[in-house]
């Protein structure tokens, strides 16, 4: 999972260190490995090979969940124990890889939460609950960062009560985080909702 993120993060930072003249230390690489720059997609972008070791590493947790009910541990402690271990490992980089995600990824993802509600014996929040939650504290996050530079991106109208929508061309464009996280900072400001 870090590999994905630095690999995504690879151009950014590599434009902003080259931009500043400064002298190398000694033993310092000339550039990144570029085998960290590999990322767990397909030719067509589709992040189903992300989501599936995703899907296998929650899995895994389950056993160690059902192990625990089987000494009776309190639902509390079941449910703190999803939260720090399964629902860690779901929401890893969800604001990036959720909106572009099949919804048979998606179905296989939820697949693992119901199992978890199973094992516990309460609800648990949805993966579009995780994404929405997730997304509004990281769009929030950068809203308020003056210093962000992604923060320009949220833009109010002249009413301020709404934000102003990203024009997007493209579907993949459309889903990727800031236009997505626009319209879900909309959709919790509005009252009719």
């Amino acid at each position: 999972m870090l590999r994905t993120c630095i690999a995504q993060q690879f151009e950014s930072i590599s434009k902003i260190h080259n931009r500043k003249p400064r002298r190398r230390k000694c033993g310092e690489p000339k550039q990144l490995n570029r085998s960290r720059r590999q990322l767990s997609l397909k030719n067509n972008k589709q992040w189903e090979l992300n989501i599936s070791s995703i899907t296998k590493k929650a899995q895994q947790r389950l056993f160690f969940r059902r192990q625990l009910k089987k000494f009776n541990l309190p639902k509390t402690m079941m449910i703190h124990f999803y939260t720090a271990v399964m629902e860690s490992i779901l929401c890893s980089s969800i604001t990036v890889w959720y909106a572009a995600a099949t919804a048979k990824d998606k179905g296989r993802l939820q697949r693992v939460i119901r199992s978890a509600e199973r094992v516990i014996g309460c609800n648990l929040p949805s993966l579009q609950d995780l994404f929405t939650s997730r997304s509004l504290k990281r769009a929030k996050k950068i809203a308020a960062d003056p210093s962000h530079p992604g923060q320009k991106l949220f833009v109010p109208l002249p009413s301020g009560r709404r934000l102003r929508s990203i024009r997007t061309k493209t579907s993949r464009h459309t889903n990727s985080f800031f236009p997505s996280a626009v319209g879900l900072m909309n959709r919790a400001r509005s009252p009719t909702d």
